[in-house]
């Protein structure tokens, strides 16, 4: 009898032992990132991962380096279900649990492996066009007019939006640069090709006259950063338009600038110039789980 039962015993403990084995499968699983383009966003902020669960974002971790691969544990029951892939830009410090508006990469997942870009979440900059003219309508002396640039077309004899094909953007806003002696300097931050910049009424640059016409732009008349001279000529300068992160990260041009264009030696002043694209349009990337 004693006998019997210890066999029962064992085989009781044999088949809770089994069961036990059976409850150990990984609650967890790796998600990959490889990233191009990238760059560091400093102290304040970070980047955030998000996989899309029953249509509800699922934080898959943050982080700072833009060195990759990088590789995130992340519950196995949400990434098997995950439907898509998207990355934001977040405070450091962040009171919200959920994704800000500045999305800057997205793609489904088909199997288990999702091509991301900027173009799905940003805006496609493929198609986009600039034009600008070299002006100072901020003062009263006509003979510094190659010291402003303002992004308008007036081939047609009346000024219209220089832009055309400029996606609307969420979480982020449009911004003109003129890179002088390797300095970037602002023209400005702007949500329409149709408005004033952002800086319209209270840049510093600008000259004692009025704010401009209704376009982005920027005259460059006064109060010159250190290393510089107001007024300037910006023939031979590079005039840019990045995107930039809203709220924004940094002072200098984010990673993103779809248009840029040398301006022209003989560049005449009041007449429009075709801007080219820039050198980053976008930014792609992979994600495998």
């Amino acid at each position: 009898m004693k006998k019997v039962f210890l066999m029962a015993l064992i085989a009781f403990s044999f088949i809770a032992v089994s069961c036990d084995d059976d409850d150990d499968t990984p609650t967890t699983s790796d998600l990959t990132l490889n990233l191009s383009g990238l760059e560091a966003l400093g102290s304040d902020f970070v980047y955030e991962g998000w996989i899309i669960v029953n249509g509800a974002p699922v934080s898959t971790g943050t982080f700072s380096s833009v060195s990759f691969p990088q590789t995130f544990t992340v519950d196995s029951d949400d990434l098997a279900n995950a439907t898509k892939f998207v990355l934001s830009i977040e405070p450091s410090v962040d009171p919200d649990a959920g994704p800000s508006a500045t999305k800057i990469l997205a793609g489904d997942f088909s199997g288990n492996s999702a091509s991301v870009s900027s173009s799905a979440i940003v805006g496609d900059f493929s198609s986009s066009t600039g034009t600008y003219i070299l002006a100072t309508p901020t003062d009263m002396d006509a003979g510094n007019e190659e010291s402003g640039v303002w992004f308008l077309d007036n081939s047609s004899g009346s000024a219209v939006a220089g832009f055309n094909n400029l996606p609307a953007l969420t979480g982020w806003k449009y911004e003109g640069w003129v890179v002088m002696n390797g300095m970037p300097i602002s023209t400005g931050t702007f949500s329409s090709a149709n408005g004033a910049d952002d800086n319209a009424a209270t840049s510093i640059f600008k000259g004692d006259a009025g704010n401009g016409p209704g376009y982005p732009g920027e005259d460059f008349l006064q109060n010159a950063p250190a290393g510089l001279t107001f007024p300037t000529d910006l023939k031979g300068m590079t005039v840019v338009v990045s995107v930039e992160p809203y709220p924004d990260n940094s002072p200098s041009p984010f990673t993103l600038k779809p248009l840029a264009h040398m301006v022209p030696a003989n560049a005449a002043n009041h007449t429009a110039i075709n801007m080219g694209s820039g050198p980053v349009v976008g930014l792609t990337g992979s994600v495998s789980r």
